[in-house]
């Protein structure tokens, strides 16, 4: 098994995650945005990460197999009545898939939550990714519903699950 780092992102690794959000982009229909990635500058991006860096509100997490960033999962925190609860997103680069980076990537988030005081975590996810739900699932996730129309691709609407955690 290769060596895989999972280190919280900074400011450094800013120009690297664009480069990989337009690769997982362009891999996958799972995301809110293809393979145009999403619409930030370096100099955003820069800022953003910057700002997580000592959040203990809101974080990133990115794997690394020599250097390159291959995976990575963020959980934010919801405002006011909602403080309890974080919004939480993973993705990992296809050629990296089932080789347990998912699996590391969500044990940070979930040692972040704890650490963080966060009581609920929320995801959604696309009802026909069976990989990803296995994952959640296999941590604790469970499912509270079905929204029939959360994406639209290519005129299709596409149906996505929300699941939660207990932490």
């Amino acid at each position: 098994m290769m060596n895989i780092v999972i280190e919280r992102a900074t400011a450094k690794d800013a120009a690297a995650m664009i480069e990989y959000l337009k690769q997982i982009g362009g891999e996958t229909d799972n995301l809110t945005f293809g393979p145009e990635g999403l619409p930030i500058t370096l100099e955003s991006e820069e800022a953003y990460l910057k700002q997580l860096e000592n959040s203990s509100n809101d974080v990133i997490f990115v794997a690394k197999a020599d250097g390159k960033i291959v995976g990575d999962a963020s959980l934010n925190r919801l405002v006011r009545r909602m403080s309890h609860r974080g919004d939480f997103g993973i993705a990992v680069i296809k050629e990296y898939w089932n080789q347990g980076i998912g699996s590391q990537l969500m044990e940070k988030i979930l040692e972040f939550a704890k650490e963080n005081s966060f009581e609920i975590i929320d995801l959604q996810v696309r009802s026909d990714n069976l990989r990803a739900i296995h994952l959640y699932e296999r941590y604790g996730f469970k499912k509270m519903g079905t929204h029939p129309a959360f994406f639209k691709i290519n005129q299709e609407y596409v149906p996505f699950d929300y699941m939660y955690l207990e932490v």
